[in-house]
């Protein structure tokens, strides 16, 4: 078999049989795939939003707590490479959120990183 007949030959197994106008009609009165349909059957009321923990909030709930968090454990809790985790540090907790970030660092221990929340609020 020479090139011209191998390319006819796929050509022909390439093309769709023909179909009918009835054929088309059917499946535009389908039901939607199941893409559509999930979203239509989450209701707001039904507490399945409330659940939902985001890896930003495991992060920002590390960064609360009393002595902070370094970025291993950020890491850790998000599934994030080191550089991620800083972008966030300083593009969403300082840049957009507007919150106050601290370091510290002790003697022999990692930097560990702290939301400063004020009293009042």
């Amino acid at each position: 078999m020479n090139a011209i007949e191998a390319r006819v030959s796929t050509q022909t197994k390439r093309t769709k049989p023909a179909t009918s106008a009835k054929s088309d009609k059917s499946k535009a009165t389908e039901k939607p795939s199941s893409r559509h349909t999930v979203a239509t059957k989450l209701d707001p009321s039904d507490g399945l939003h409330a659940a939902r923990v985001t890896k930003h909030d495991r992060i920002l709930t590390l960064l609360r707590r009393r002595d902070g968090a370094t970025i291993a454990d950020m890491m850790e809790a998000s599934g994030w490479q080191q550089h991620s985790v800083r972008g966030f540090l300083a593009g969403t907790v300082k840049k957009k959120l507007g919150l106050a970030l601290t370091s510290s660092k002790t003697a022999g221990e990692l930097r560990r990183y702290h939301i400063v929340t004020k009293r009042g609020r």
